[in-house]
């Protein structure tokens, strides 16, 4: 894994080899940036990341400019590694990292974010309700994008909120807008 562009750039990030996550892979992380570049001004940007695992999307956006990212992740062996990993970097005071369930926090949430970055795992229930829960909770600003990444498994395409889908090897990610 590594950090794709930015003043980061071609930096590795090592994840544990025992982690549970399942990290967005460069292919899918590149080709989503991609997309990004003409959708967002990164260096403004209030960034969330739910389901952070790596943390890996919130180094690319900090890597490209974005100030500040919140990173919600409960597994205590990646919520160390993403620490590490900052700290590495450099970049610990422009992240905070909540070690915490992503559903439930979700409801806590008071901050609106220009960027909401979800990757849930792929068999999370209630992967077809997230769109619905993420943008009932006033954590996307009004303009703000939302991003979830899944399988071909799940389609959104008919959501009401729905913008585009992009594919990138067997990852998808929906855009959704308020």
């Amino acid at each position: 894994m590594r950090i794709i562009s930015g003043q980061l750039g071609g930096r590795r990030i090592h994840p544990p080899k025992n982690m549970q996550a399942r990290p967005t892979t460069d292919l899918a992380k590149e080709g989503l940036f991609n997309t990004l570049q003409s959708m967002l001004d990164f260096e403004d940007c209030r960034c969330l990341e739910l389901f952070a695992g790596t943390g890996s999307i919130s180094f690319e956006l900090i890597s490209r400019g974005a100030q500040h990212a919140t990173l919600i992740e409960k597994d205590p062996l990646l919520v160390a590694f993403i620490k590490k990993t900052a700290q590495e970097f450099k970049i610990e005071e422009q992240l905070q990292i909540l070690p915490a369930n992503a559903l439930q926090w979700i409801s806590s949430g008071s901050v609106s974010y220009d960027l909401i970055f979800v990757d849930p795992p792929y068999a999370i229930p209630e992967m077809k309700q997230l769109p619905d829960i993420i943008l009932s909770s006033n954590l996307l600003d009004k303009e703000g994008l939302l991003i979830l990444e899944h399988t071909l498994n799940v389609n959104f395409e008919n959501h009401p909120n729905f913008t585009k889908q992009k594919k990138y090897g067997t990852t998808f990610f929906s855009f959704f807008k308020h």
